[in-house]
């Protein structure tokens, strides 16, 4: 439904933004702002590189790297004028802000959100991609891989704005994934179902699922408790056209919306990293396989982990497996675990982890690692991180001794192999603050005037951001990606049911279309784009 096209049913109040309009200067500020984080980004990564002892030996590569690095942070830069835009419609729709203090509080909430976020989002992400497609990231099907995500969900995001329809970035990046999976099994002549990892995605679609639900009927629990509970019936009535809310609900609402903008930034910004960290790890190996920050006497105390583990897991009796064999049957077990096969597929794990002991033990610190085995080391060790969380899985019968060396060894290879630099934290929180600024009009309309029959009330706001903040907090601390634009969009639904002013079908059954057509319309885009791609 476009925006110009869709039935603007009639307030007893005028639009807030209906005069607001694009300033040169602010245009001029993001566009310097947007150079200034991608010279930003190519100074450190150059410092990286000469920190490691790499360089660069192929203009390809370091074209390549420059172009997903520029996608990638353009995938941000529409992700938050795409998703954001929520966090504002309810303080711009109750006069609590105008729109352009709004957008601006809102980017700089975005901004502090993903510098303080955890990363566990972003590998949670990257794990629905096939292991053996993570492990080719230097390849050219890593390459493909890269672009095909970030092209197809920018097309579809871009899409979905240009019509105003709150569609959900994380539901497209989840498409893309899946899409590329199935694309790349289907190449490697397997079932195109084994390219994915089906139990990491059921996992995040049901948050995907659940949360827009939590949303609705929340949202219009709370605000039925409000009414019960407050005897103030400015708090419940539409806002007037020239006058700003009481002070305290005008708070509220200023609180609530810094708050879903702040997780918006921690839940989202997440997946903008973990693909910056598959371009850097593709195309700059040395520099980004392993984490170099590591301290100098953490390393030696990981190799006698990883040389107590792996002989617990290897009897006494059982033959030596050589380890390009064990990888493989790593491989196999990642993809289709089952606790039939665990007795058979320890061995492989504990042969893994005594080559890992043996490269740390001989080199000591992760800088003397010689460069043409960074990669072997990462990959070993990403193979052994991905068992141990396929065994836990499948919840295996696993010996009370051996328990809690495989968590704490899981651990120490995730902070290895799993990190994220400040660099790329902040390169993300300036393109997603920035795409906050830009796009917002598109989706506030929607969210604003066309979810609902009557115009938006005080209570409805606060009810709608209070529980939407809570859900994309609660989410993160679990490491699970939701969608700002479902569970908002749906708090806000929720509270003109409740309210008995009535939903317009119209914008609902094309929200609803555009949430049922994201999957399949991305997986399809991202699948013939690796294929494309892989084939250049």
């Amino acid at each position: 439904m476009s925006q110009h096209t869709a039935s603007v049913v009639s307030s007893p109040t005028a639009s807030p933004i209906t005069n607001t309009s694009k300033s040169p200067r602010t245009l001029l500020i993001v566009c310097l702002l947007a150079i200034g984080g991608v010279i930003f980004a190519g100074i450190n990564v150059f410092q990286d590189v000469a920190l490691s002892g790499d360089r660069f030996t192929s203009f390809l590569s370091f074209s390549l790297l420059g172009l997903a690095l520029v996608i990638a942070l353009g995938f941000e830069f529409v992700n938050g004028f795409h998703d954001t835009a929520n966090a504002v419609a309810t303080v711009i729709y109750t006069r609590s802000m105008s729109p352009t203090i709004a957008v601006v509080w809102s980017g700089l909430c975005n901004f502090a959100g993903v510098l303080l976020s955890s990363g566990m989002v972003a590998f949670g992400i990257i794990s629905l991609l096939p292991v053996d497609l993570i492990l080719q990231a230097s390849s050219g099907h890593g390459f493909a891989m890269i672009f095909a995500l970030l092209c197809s969900a920018i097309i579809w995001n871009l899409g979905t704005w240009y019509f105003g329809l709150p569609s959900s970035s994380s539901h497209t990046m989840i498409g893309s994934i899946i899409g590329v999976g199935v694309a790349y099994a289907i190449q490697a002549g397997q079932n195109g179902w084994s390219g994915v990892n089906w139990v990491q995605v059921s996992s995040v679609f049901t948050a995907l699922l659940v949360s827009p639900l939590v949303g609705f009927f929340l949202s219009a629990f709370l605000l039925l408790l409000l009414k019960r509970t407050v005897q103030n019936p400015k708090l419940f009535r539409a806002p007037s056209a020239n006058s700003a809310p009481p002070l305290w609900v005008r708070s509220l609402l200023i609180i609530t919306c810094s708050g879903v903008s702040f997780a918006h930034g921690s839940n989202d910004g997440q997946k903008g990293m973990g693909l910056i960290m598959l371009i850097l790890v593709g195309t700059m190996p040395i520099a980004y396989s392993l984490n170099r920050s590591m301290p100098i006497n953490e390393v030696p105390r990981v190799a006698a982990l990883a040389q107590v583990t792996g002989q617990q897991l290897i009897p006494s009796n059982a033959p030596i497996l050589a380890p390009a064999l064990a990888r493989d049957q790593l491989k196999t077990f990642i993809r289709i675990p089952s606790a039939a096969y665990t007795q058979q597929v320890l061995p492989a794990l504990g042969t893994v982890l005594m080559e890992i002991s043996r490269e740390l033990t001989l080199y000591g610190t992760m800088d003397k690692i010689p460069a043409h085995l960074v990669p072997n080391v990462r990959n070993d060790m990403y193979l052994a991180s991905e068992a141990i969380s396929a065994f836990k899985r499948t919840h295996s019968d696993l010996s009370a001794s051996i328990k809690p060396n495989l968590a704490a060894m899981k651990t120490e290879l995730d902070h290895a192999t799993r990190f994220i630099p400040m660099w790329v934290k902040i390169v993300v929180a300036l393109a997603l603050g920035l795409g906050t600024m830009v796009g917002w009009k598109r989706i506030v309309v929607t969210v604003g005037e066309r979810i609902g029959k009557t115009h938006l009330t005080y209570a409805q706001g606060a009810s709608a951001e209070a529980i939407a903040m809570a859900t994309i907090g609660a989410a993160d601390l679990f490491g699970l990606p939701v969608s700002t634009t479902h569970v908002l969009s749906s708090g806000v639904a929720g509270t003109m049911a409740a309210n008995g002013g009535g939903l317009q079908k119209t914008t609902l059954r094309n929200m609803i279309m555009a949430w049922v057509l994201t999957l399949p319309a991305s997986i399809l885009l991202s699948a013939l784009l690796f294929t494309l791609f892989s084939h250049c």
